[in-house]
């Protein structure tokens, strides 16, 4: 009966990589946002003018808040692909398991 704890905990584990999965889904997007809006600022600068735009604070702000969600996606996915490791052993542990104790029950009697 220890892979049903086993397969609790595994079901526990993949409902943790939804959530994970649908974070880095909100971080992607803002991501794509925030380099949509960083190339508009680049396009609407004038052609005369002669200022660097990382020079410009809301340019500077955006560049920063990408850098972090592209660490933060960095991070999730180390997250996501350590949960389906324990997810894919806690899978065969519990299959393990169910083998055993049949071959115990079909020894036993």
């Amino acid at each position: 009966m220890t892979f049903l704890a086993i397969d609790s905990q595994k079901n526990l584990f993949t409902i943790q990589k939804s959530q994970l999965q649908f974070e880095q889904s909100l971080v992607v997007n803002r991501a794509a946002i925030i380099a949509r809006d960083m190339g508009n600022m680049q396009a609407a600068k004038s052609p005369d003018d002669t200022t660097d735009i990382s020079d410009d604070p809301q340019y500077v702000a955006l560049q920063r808040e990408d850098d972090y969600l592209n660490t933060r996606k960095d991070s999730l996915d180390s997250q996501i692909a350590l949960l389906d490791s324990a997810i894919s052993s806690m899978k065969t542990l519990v299959q393990n398991n169910i083998k055993s104790s049949c071959t115990l029950q079909l020894l036993g009697g």
